[in-house]
């Protein structure tokens, strides 16, 4: 019965009160919209630009790099093995690039219960002839099928069917910059030539476009045997071995582990990519220090107008505590009155919120850079609605303590003396 008494008498508040309380629930609403709007776009911008270096780069990079010998033979002699020697215009040695072991390698990967999936590679440079011209590229000689189920390969092809790669012999597809520079439509044959002066013909079968200007204007790509047929080399011959991981986090520590086991050269995409990860981090900072900015000044606008509200009821707290309310008891009504505000106000920005996160996940964007994208980017994960009705009602629950403390030591019989 007395709780009932209480939510009668908070009820009678604020309509009494209409217009600042809708003032206050309006400014919950608005922080509410403005934060799920701000990081459902902010995020999905996020994942969109992440997508570019994470749906075409493995985890883990297994190769062979071109570096000078650790051990130089003098470093390991018995005479001067424990001295401290000096050697100026060490060169790179002579070794094959290829990774030694590689099928053996990718069977163990493959048996690993933290490995996703396991692709081979075949890279190495070229020149494309056109006309008395070359122009310098970059081969990759890819399992197609892998690198459509891990990396979204189809994704960025823009034209032609990415499969043709496999059953077309030999095949190419084209950097779409690549492509407007050699004047190749889907169907022509284009003329490479390998560092060794070999020149072969190959046929245009689709365009990549990954987003990166830059690196699809050198970027083709081709089976891994026709690579392998162009360089003359074995079937056994790989450049790169691609490991996609179940956890990414775990990329750099299992990357250092692979090198030790497999005595070769490891690069994990933390490492590849670092400055465009703490791209990204701040970014995502600056997202929730604005959004989390909009609740607490909505909190202040509850805090200023339920102030207020104690001040002009000052009589009205006297008779209630004068007719045998305790200070608790007024302390929960402004407490009820600082949550129903805030509660309408997140119903209110939930929905506004995601109206408009649709709206503009529905406005176009087209630009030539990203083709496969047509609409702006929106991330709708219902973590941001969870955090943004916590948030909103921890803040306007703090809003109401402080006033409805206030009130709860209001002296009766002070306010009515002095009336």
């Amino acid at each position: 019965m007395k709780t009932r008494l209480l939510i009668e008498i908070t009820l009678s508040l604020l309509s009494a009160r209409m217009r600042q309380t809708v003032v206050a629930a309006v400014g919950v609403t608005f922080g509410i919209t403005m934060f799920i709007t701000l990081l459902s776009f902010m995020n999905g911008l996020n994942n969109l630009l992440d997508g570019l270096i994470t749906n075409r780069t493995p985890h883990i990079r297994i190769f062979r790099d071109i570096a000078p010998a650790k051990n130089q033979p003098v470093n390991l002699s018995e005479t001067y093995g424990n001295t401290y020697n000096f050697i100026q215009s060490v060169r790179a040695s002579n070794g094959r690039q290829e990774v030694y072991n590689a099928n053996k390698i990718i069977s163990l990967l493959r048996e690993d219960n933290r490995v996703l999936g396991v692709s081979e590679k075949v890279a190495t440079q070229v020149f494309f002839n056109t006309g008395t011209l070359d122009i310098t590229g970059f081969m990759n000689g890819i399992d197609i099928e892998a690198e459509m189920k891990f990396y979204r390969f189809s994704d960025y092809v823009t034209a032609g069917n990415p499969m043709d790669l496999k059953y077309t012999r030999n095949s190419i597809i084209l950097g779409k910059p690549l492509a407007d520079k050699l004047l190749a439509k889907i169907g022509d044959v284009v003329q490479v030539t390998t560092a060794q002066g070999e020149r072969f013909p190959l046929k245009v079968v689709g365009y990549y476009q990954s987003g990166l200007s830059d690196f699809d204007k050198t970027q083709s790509f081709a089976n891994v045997a026709t690579v392998q047929t162009i360089l003359g080399k074995p079937a056994s011959y790989i450049t790169d071995i691609e490991v996609k991981l179940r956890d990414i986090n775990t990329a750099p520590l299992l990357s250092k582990e692979f090198a030790r086991q497999f005595d070769t050269d490891t690069e994990d995409i933390q490492t590849a990519n670092a400055q465009f990860e703490t791209g990204t981090s701040v970014r995502n900072i600056i997202s929730y220090a604005v959004g989390i900015t909009l609740l607490i000044v909505a909190g202040f606008g509850i805090y200023n107008i339920l102030n207020m509200m104690i001040f002009e009821k000052m009589d009205t707290i006297a008779i209630l505590k004068a007719t045998g309310f305790a200070g608790a008891d007024v302390k929960k009504i402004f407490m009820l009155i600082s949550l129903g505000i805030g509660i309408a106000g997140c119903i209110a920005g939930l929905l506004l919120g995601n109206i408009l996160s649709h709206i503009i996940d529905h406005l176009p964007f087209e630009t030539a850079a990203l083709p496969t994208v047509k609409t702006f980017p929106v991330d709708f994960n219902p973590l941001y609605y969870i955090i943004a009705v916590a948030f909103s009602l921890i803040t306007t629950y703090f809003a109401g303590w402080f006033p409805a403390r206030k009130a709860s030591r209001v002296d009766p019989v002070v306010i009515i003396r002095g009336k």
